[in-house]
């Protein structure tokens, strides 16, 4: 078997609110798969969230939605190519109103910072240098 894409699916309280958080941060949307209730937030070149409007979501699923603000349920890992990246992201999310639920973790070869997103879920933003990385 080989994926071919990945299509991580998460639920928002304010699609348009959130679609606006996640442009600030310079991602874009893949406008064949967004509508009044989703959007398809592009990640990478095989590699997307649908953001979907939380009544929506619950179409999907029986299970009760958890709140991404008091429970994880799910941690987002973003490699990025510098620790310019990795801060720069930081920055921008949280000047469009996410937090940063903890410190920055620096182990020399590798380098992470974490976002919350509006609705509360986690981005965990990285940098790895594996030619660094210490032999085990």
């Amino acid at each position: 078997m080989a994926v071919q894409q990945i299509f991580v699916n998460l639920p928002v309280k304010d699609l348009q609110k959130t679609k606006a958080f996640f442009s600030e941060l310079g991602f874009e949307f893949n406008q064949k798969f967004t509508d009044d209730n989703a959007a398809c937030l592009i990640i990478g070149e095989h590699i997307f969230a649908m953001l979907l409007r939380e009544e929506f979501f619950k179409t999907f699923t029986p299970k009760t939605i958890s709140d991404a603000k008091k429970n994880t349920e799910v941690l987002l890992a973003l490699q990025v190519e510098s620790k310019e990246e990795v801060n720069e992201m930081i920055e921008k999310a949280i000047a469009s109103g996410g937090t940063e639920p903890r410190e920055a973790q620096d182990h020399g070869w590798m380098f992470g910072r974490s976002f919350e997103d509006i609705d509360g879920h986690i981005w965990e933003v990285f940098f790895m240098d594996e030619k660094n990385m210490p032999k085990q």
